[in-house]
């Protein structure tokens, strides 16, 4: 039997674009068993939102490719796009949103959005990262 991950993924840039990073917080029955956040460099919030999702599922990847996969994002734009129901028309998120679907097999990964107070602890990761 496969293992269920929760990903809560957000990213932030302070300016847009300007100094970006990334949080994600992987959780397995209610335990949080992986927290990641880096700095990106300079680049526009949307990137990083994207470079949280795919770190997110590169993790979840190496811990079980089997794992079913319900990733929890304040991003309407990146749960849309990523459930199909937006088209990405930037080329360079195409590529990101590609880059997702490889990290992990798409058909076991649904998309939720929420809204920001609900994503507290990756927004924490990402200004931790921003602020170091």
């Amino acid at each position: 039997m496969s293992r269920s991950f929760l990903l809560y993924a957000d990213g932030g840039s302070r300016g847009n674009p300007g100094e970006a990073a990334f949080g994600a917080v992987i959780s397995e029955s209610g335990k949080v068993i992986v927290e990641l956040s880096e700095r990106i460099g300079i680049a526009t919030n949307n990137v990083a939102e994207y470079s949280a999702l795919i770190a997110g599922l590169r993790a979840i990847n190496k811990l079980d490719p089997q794992a079913r996969v319900l990733v929890r994002m304040d991003s309407k734009l990146i749960v849309e796009q990523m459930s199909g129901k937006w088209k990405i028309k930037n080329p360079e998120m195409r590529k990101m949103a590609l880059q997702a679907r490889e990290a992990h097999a798409p058909e076991r990964v649904e998309y939720e959005w929420i809204p920001r107070e609900m994503n507290s602890d990756a927004d924490s990761l990402v200004n931790l990262a921003l602020d170091s």
